[in-house]
């Protein structure tokens, strides 16, 4: 018998059932208001997706109607299904609930259905492919498709003694190759760490290990070397505030991961205006500050002459600051938390630094030459290390296609399930 959207051909033994024929859609409707006065293990798709579990929520945070659970459901999100959000319910001792966006099944008879089987079929790259397929646009970043089309999803379903199998093999195999993933990822972290404190110790301590410390009298900077001296940003920059007057400039955007980049280069959806007339113009050099989200490290020096949004900040390093010096501290967190003490707002999450603020912040100012000593001393280290992140992305990423084509080969009965 072959199973179509692999175009494979399954066991003899095996047959090809409709979802609906084994599992019911299990639909609890519960509304936010009956939530208020209590405490539920809710099942979110960013908690699975972050933790590949639900959280313990209190129903006065959760504004949005949800799905009553038992436990033993398998879950599958509707939204965005080639990301195979699946996950299978637990029972607690507090109610246990579900975001809408996912579809709970649950078996008819445990004598027949691994429940564990079903769950590592909605995970297989086939059953990705098929539903994302038959999903369509929500929004310009989200795909949903329909609850039916999974509850009906036509699969290989093999003897309850061969699914058993499959599912242990699976449950052993999948948890050898996460704990290799985790491995990769405690590296990345570790490695994160490292370029932090690399960075945080050239530019407020500098190269030598051996040069006399002073007290720079700034919470944030502490010990610098006895001949640094320690200026408030009003003394290092000038504000630019030069307009386009066609708009034609390159636009650019800055944000806390990349800097100051080319919009081209992003992946964007937001409004954009009609003219870009009147946008503020940066040269390569300058700093330029998103004033929204300067308290998340949305800064850097650009490397790129270009037009900004006119609600940007952007500043000229003075002859005493070497620019990639600059960018290096601007760019940590430890500063971001500097700057976001001078932001105004009434909201944390939406401070502005102006102008004023940013003056208020000191930066250590080593010599002009140790500065760039310090700039190149960093690109060499950040190379070493970014070798390091490169290869232990690819294997996490190896490690993942790996585990994907294995749970895909077990569930169409492509692969020999040791006994």
């Amino acid at each position: 018998m072959i199973y179509s959207p692999n175009n494979v051909k399954i066991p003899a033994d095996w047959s090809i059932t409709r979802a609906d024929a084994i599992l019911n859609h299990i639909n609890n409707p519960i509304r936010s208001q009956s939530l208020k006065d209590g405490i539920f293990f809710h099942y979110s798709i960013p908690a699975i997706q972050d933790t590949g579990d639900g959280k313990i929520e209190d129903g006065i945070d959760i504004d949005s109607d949800k799905l009553l659970l038992e436990g033993g459901e398998i879950l599958i999100s509707k939204l965005n299904p080639e990301k195979g959000c699946v996950i299978i319910a637990e029972s607690h001792e507090i109610p246990t609930i579900c975001s809408t966006e996912l579809v709970p099944l649950r078996v008819k008879s445990a004598s027949s259905v691994n429940s564990k089987y079903v769950f590592y079929v909605y995970s297989s790259n086939s059953t990705r492919d098929l539903l994302a397929s038959r999903s369509e646009s929500a929004t310009r970043s989200h795909k949903r498709v329909n609850p039916s089309e999974i509850a009906k999803l036509k699969f290989p379903l093999p003897p309850l003694n061969t699914q058993n199998q499959i599912a242990n093999y699976l449950d052993r195999e999948t948890s050898h190759i996460d704990a290799l993933i985790q491995a990769k990822e405690n590296l990345l972290t570790m490695l994160t760490e490292k370029r932090q404190a690399l960075i945080t110790n050239a530019v407020t301590c500098g190269l030598d290990p051996n040069v006399p410390l002073k007290p720079s009298g700034v919470d944030w900077l502490g010990n610098i070397p006895e001949h640094w001296e320690v200026e408030r940003t009003r003394w290092l920059f000038k504000e630019r505030n030069e307009r386009s007057e066609t708009g034609e400039e390159e636009m650019l955007t800055v944000s806390h991961i990349t800097g100051v980049t080319s919009r081209s280069e992003k992946d964007v959806n937001m409004f954009e205006a009609e003219s870009n007339e009147g946008y503020k113009i940066c040269f390569p050099g300058d700093l330029v500050i998103n004033t929204l989200w300067a308290w998340m490290g949305a800064m850097g020096i650009s490397p790129l002459h270009g037009i900004v949004s006119p609600a940007y900040h952007v500043y000229i390093p003075l002859s005493r600051i070497e620019p990639a010096y600059i960018d290096t501290i601007v760019r940590l967190p430890i500063f971001a938390s500097e700057v976001t003490r001078y932001s105004k707002g009434v909201w944390s999450s939406r401070l502005r630094l102006y102008p004023e603020g940013l003056y208020e912040v000191y930066l250590p100012v080593p010599p002009l030459e140790e500065q760039r000593q310090i700039v190149d001393h960093i690109k060499v280290e950040l190379n070493k290390i970014n070798k390091f992140q490169s290869a232990a992305e690819q294997s996490i990423t190896l490690l993942k296609e790996r585990r994907s084509a294995l749970i895909t080969a077990a569930v169409t009965g492509q692969i020999e399930i040791p006994v």
